[in-house]
């Protein structure tokens, strides 16, 4: 099993040279009717990490895990994602997120695993999570990574999507 952070590494460098073999105009083309185009959901993942990035950090500072949301049609919308440029949005996608992989790295273990009977992550989470069981910091991070692929799943397909590819906490 790989650590999220190293998933997370291997997940942006499989898929820049294929999100960069598509062209301009094919990026633009939503992938069928009423959903996003490549742009629109790479433009997504760019908004995750934004506030992501906030709640990693915070996550260390602060005790409770209680962290705001975001409108997910609306950031897309008013960041103007489908007519933004391609090469642009995948090297912005590609850099946060390896910014991110080295945040993730830093988090003190303890910290990363302790485990907080405040938390929103039944709100904010890409998967289920209960209201009433604890939840960790670690949580979150493994729920943004399998986020970022289950997206990226919509663009391109990962060389590594293989059911025993789930990220795990670190030894």
């Amino acid at each position: 099993m790989t650590p999220p952070a190293d998933l997370l590494r291997e997940s942006v460098s499989a898929s820049v040279p294929l999100l960069r073999a598509i062209g301009e105009k094919a990026s633009a083309e939503p992938r069928a009717p009423g959903k996003w185009s490549p742009r629109e959901v790479i433009g997504h993942l760019v908004d995750s990490a934004a506030n992501n990035h906030v709640r990693f950090v915070r996550g260390q500072l602060e005790e409770d895990l209680v962290f705001p949301g975001y409108e997910q049609e609306g950031f897309v919308r008013i960041q103007a994602y489908a007519c933004a440029p391609w090469r642009d949005l995948v090297a912005l996608w590609r850099a946060y997120n390896l910014h991110l992989a080295r945040v993730i790295d830093e988090i003190p273990g303890e910290v990363m695993r302790r485990k907080r009977k405040r938390h929103n992550f039944h709100r904010l989470g890409w998967r289920e999570f209960s209201e009433s069981e604890p939840a960790s910091l670690e949580d979150l991070i493994i729920d943004y990574v399998l986020h970022l692929r289950h997206h990226l799943g919509q663009v391109v397909r990962l060389p590594e999507d293989q059911p025993d590819r789930q990220p795990t906490p670190p030894r």
